[in-house]
């Protein structure tokens, strides 16, 4: 059956056409119930075809259809198994994905996991529940009447087999099925059916008027004080940004300090500082926010906010200022106040929410007497581990079973009302305090997905035992390369190695040297569930004590893993160079390899270094040090800089996983010699792809640092005697190297501070920027992509595709002519290499708090910034950074200024001084100043 829809647009010359489109309507869409009565048959042909069941197969079963606002509010309790046999219609599916995108793949995840009983009816194409859109209704009303006829349909459809409920909220719906003779319920009285009181804790109730509340001591009028100031409409915001008036940007809130937060402006080319909670007025960490600069009498001086005392959280409360000139002005002890300082940080406040960043959050409840009773719902605080989020008001059931838990919970909502924001509780993750548990929660704080691959990515792997084919050997794409002396040099133990080397002396003096790469794309195909998978992990993560893949242990381990005495298929990148490193010429092959040694750094260097060895690798291994070291010195004169990182090194107990010794990683030649190899060879695959797809190479860019962003070292640097320059990465290269000081460490502790005020490397479409902004501004090199390691990343698997077409190896997947599509898969790469990054990093504090929880510490730590109440240190020989304070509260005594041009804070009486860079001997102890919620406290000895 077809039907037309006629609509009017205007084109882009302002003419109003008349559209006409076609609606295909059918009667034979099954409704995904296997007892159905209306089966499929010889005589039948119109009727439900069974074989694809998704329902369940028991009558005495209730089949639930959802409306739109009961998926986008109740998402954590359809993730529930206990919530199953959901019928999703077509209309709610388009209009959740209109509404709310992380909602809907998380509503199509559910739909398509063979285990959950979820199955999307197409309504919008059923002859029986089509309905088109009546004169004068709304979308909305349209939308609400489709899925009231689709609930009829069904009920009528199934007639005595089955019992079908309309789950809604929306009080005209509910009142409007019912008057049509529909069964309906609110999903509140549903889960109270169920008889699993814990499941009331994961319903969210949106407050609206027109939303039917079990509890009616929700809906009377509040007489608390206003907390915070109403935010603006986006009406009024949107004028504002365009006036000047407002800035926009995204909040980020200090992790020392949770009423410290900055906001990125690109309107005024500078941070702005947002200080104390009413003027962070409801924002999380990560929301997209318009802010109002406060009057510049108001500004703070950035060094003059003070460190936050844990117990400070509590008293960080302050009605709402009714305009910018009596905003609250938050002091702590011995802060020096804003007119003593020359207030050069624009500072602002939070006038309204463009974008909210809500997401779950991992933490535990406020220890706190059990209420009288059984059964009934207790209010709870939740405080979560991380600390820039604020505590969030719950309901719960359970208490009594989560007082010693980690769980999750998500926000609804915050009231100005409300000194806290309101949610509930999704689940619980384990004990407090275990490892395991622990490690769960960095994984979904940073959104790691780290669950078993499915079956369907694990049925596109080649059995096993895999080995190179007769077909491998002889196909004419490939190189037979088996011959060369290939070897890998990587880290300790590992087993997921993408990269080796060769190094050939030529007959006229130069060397064939080769960068042999796996194969990956040979067995990652586009389109299927493994590359689709791949695609979505992005990359993989690192932890102390596990690596999380992005895909299967099989090939990483396995089939690509460039192990020694087995042949591998490689991409290969060989160059010849002249003994002074430069390339005569450059070509790029698939190849199947043999690598005779799979050594790690140690043994490459130990090789390199002792003198009696004269074996063919070990003269290889010297011959591409060599080569290494005059294309790592070219690229330094070029202005590429050396920055250094605080990498911690831990020794794992190989039966309890408990950290035994941790230190600073060190960083070996023969390190160095793996990564210029790589880099050379990351180049030279970024130009051959560029110069075959213009618009549609991946490339990796490093934008160059504003001046603001260098201000925080260049205070530092001037306030130690130090002079830099830095209008260029070269200035910056040759100041760094001069940076001398009397002890060993300093140059490195200066680099490390550079290092910190970098921009984010990032990926992106060639397509979408023009080419003076390729420049990768930390390797000065003006084209840069991954290439190298195509086994933990999916931007090198992207690459490796471009490179095979650049050759006409394969033909160029259909992806790449989608530019938004590209643009979107950078975005997630950008997303997922971050997120690996901060995981890896809150490994190494989890492992550091359990290292240090038995071992208090004194120890040497360095100063690297300079604060009102304190300053805060670097701790090298463990590469920790914390907090140290100097008016701890409650101390009467001592009182300390701030000098900012020489960084340095010292006693009113002058008797102490402590100076930026300066080294203090500390004490470290693992202390608990808020239950659940433990910290490696540092203390000057």
């Amino acid at each position: 059956m077809l039907k037309s829809k006629a609509f009017s647009r205007q084109t882009r010359q302002g003419k109003v056409v008349k559209e006409v489109r076609e609606h295909y309507l059918r009667d034979d869409i099954y409704c995904g119930v296997p007892y159905c009565y209306n089966k499929k048959t010889e005589d039948n042909d119109k009727g439900c075809d069974i074989s694809s069941a998704r329902l369940s197969d028991s009558p005495s079963t209730t089949i639930l259809v959802l409306d739109t606002n009961v998926v986008l509010n109740q998402i954590d309790l359809l993730e529930n198994p206990a919530m199953d046999n959901v019928v999703v219609l077509s209309v709610v599916l388009s209009e959740v994905k209109n509404k709310n995108i992380a909602v809907y793949n998380r509503l199509r995840a559910l739909c398509s996991n063979s285990l959950r009983k979820f199955y999307v009816f197409s309504n919008e194409h059923h002859k029986d529940t089509y309905v088109t859109a009546m004169a004068g209704e709304s979308p909305n009303d349209r939308n609400d009447r489709a899925i009231r006829k689709a609930a009829k349909w069904y009920q009528d459809h199934l007639g005595d087999a089955a019992s079908v409920l309309l789950i809604t909220n929306d009080r005209e719906n509910k009142k409007k099925a019912i008057e049509e003779g529909i069964s309906a319920e609110t999903i509140e009285c549903y889960v109270k059916s169920l008889g699993q009181p814990e499941l009331l804790d994961l319903i969210v109730q949106p407050p609206s008027e027109d939303v039917i509340m079990d509890d009616v001591e929700d809906l009377r009028p509040s007489k608390r004080k206003v907390i915070y100031n109403e935010h603006k409409p986006m009406s009024e915001i949107t004028s504002g940004l365009l006036r000047g008036l407002l800035h926009q940007g995204k909040l980020r809130v200090n992790r020392f300090n949770p009423f410290e937060a900055y906001v990125g402006s690109e309107s005024i080319g500078d941070e702005i500082i947002i200080y104390g909670r009413a003027n962070i007025n409801r924002a999380f960490d990560g929301d997209i926010v318009a802010v109002e600069l406060l009057p510049q009498e108001q500004w703070h001086e950035e060094k003059s906010l003070a460190l936050a005392d844990e117990e400070d959280e509590e008293e960080d409360v302050h009605l709402a200022p009714n305009s910018a000139d009596d905003a609250p002005r938050v002091m702590n002890q011995g802060q020096t106040a804003p007119e003593e300082t020359k207030p050069s940080r624009p500072t602002g406040r939070v006038v309204g929410i463009i974008k909210r960043n809500w997401h779950s959050y991992c933490g535990s409840l406020e220890p706190m007497p059990m209420p009288a009773g059984d059964g009934g719902r207790a209010h709870a605080l939740f405080v979560s581990k991380d600390r820039r989020f604020p505590k969030i008001r719950i309901q719960t059931r359970q208490l009594g079973n989560l007082l010693d838990k980690r769980i999750i919970v998500a926000v609804d909502s915050w009231d100005r009302l409300s000194r806290f924001p309101t949610g509930h509780y999704v689940r619980t993750i384990g004990e407090i305090g275990d490892r395991d548990t622990e490690t769960e929660v960095v994984l979904i704080e940073n959104d790691i997905d780290a669950r078993p691959f499915s079956a369907q990515v694990l049925a596109c792997l080649p059995p096993l035992p895999w080995s190179v084919s007769s077909q491998d050997l002889t196909n004419p794409i490939r190189q037979d390369l088996r011959h060369l002396r290939v070897c890998s040099v990587d880290p300790p133990g590992c087993k997921d190695i993408d990269d080796a080397l060769h190094c050939m002396p030529l007959p006229n003096g130069n060397f064939e040297v080769g960068v042999h790469i796996a194969d990956v794309t040979n067995f990652v195909h586009p389109g299927t569930p493994l590359d689709d998978e791949a695609s979505q992990r992005g990359t993989s993560v690192y932890l102390v004590e596990r690596r999380i893949d992005m895909l299967p242990k099989p090939l990483t381990e396995d089939i690509c893993s460039l192990r020694s005495d087995v042949e591998r298929l490689a991409f290969s990148v060989i160059w010849e160079m002249t003994p002074d490193a430069e390339i005569i010429s450059t070509r790029y092959t698939k190849s199947v390899i043999k690598s005779c040694a799979a050594l790690s750094y140690v043994e490459a260097q130990a090789r390199m270094d002792d003198s009696r060895l004269v074996d063919p690798i070990t003269s290889d291994l010297r011959n591409l040090n060599k080569l290494a070291k005059i294309m790592r010195q070219r690229r330094i004169d070029r202005g590429a800089l050396t920055l250094a990182s605080a990498e911690v090194k831990f020794q794992i107990d190989t039966e309890t996983h408990d950290p035994l010794d941790i230190g600073m990683y060190q960083i070996r030649e023969a390190n160095q010699m793996i990564e210029e190899f790589m880099l050379a060879a990351n180049v030279a695959v970024a130009e051959q792809i560029l110069k075959h797809f213009p618009l549609c190479a991946l490339l990796r860019r490093h934008p160059s640092p504003t001046k603001e962003m260098l201000e925080p070292l260049l205070r530092t640097a001037e306030a130690v005697g130090l002079s830099l320059d830095v209008t260029s990465s070269k200035a910056l290269a040759d100041s760094l190297d001069r940076a001398k000081g009397d002890d060993p460490y300093f140059n490195k502790l200066i680099r490390i501070l550079a290092t910190r005020c970098m921009t984010q490397a990032v990926y992106f479409c060639s397509g979408d920027l023009s080419p003076p902004e390729y420049l990768h501004y930390g390797l000065a090199s003006l084209l840069y992509t991954h290439f190298t390691s195509p086994i933990r990343r999916y931007a090198d698997v992207i690459v490796h595709r471009l490179l095979a077409a650049s050759l006409g190896i394969y033909k160029l997947p259909g992806v790449f002519q989608d530019r938004p599509k590209l643009t979107s898969i950078s975005d997630n790469l950008n997303y997922r290499h971050r997120n690996a990054q901060m995981a890896s990093r809150a490994s190494v504090e989890l492992h550091t708090l359990i290292f240090f929880r038995k071992r208090p510490t004194d120890t040497e730590a360095r100063i690297v910034k300079i604060r009102s109440n304190g300053f805060i240190v670097f701790v090298p020989k463990y590469g920790i950074e914390g907090p140290v304070y100097l008016t701890p509260k409650g101390d009467k005594g001592g009182e300390w200024t701030v000098d900012e041009k020489q960084q340095k804070i010292r006693k009113l009486d002058g008797s102490v001084s402590y100076g930026v860079l300066g080294t203090v001997r500390i004490h470290m102890e693992v202390v608990e100043p808020q239950p659940n919620r433990p910290k490696l406290q540092l203390t000057l000895v």
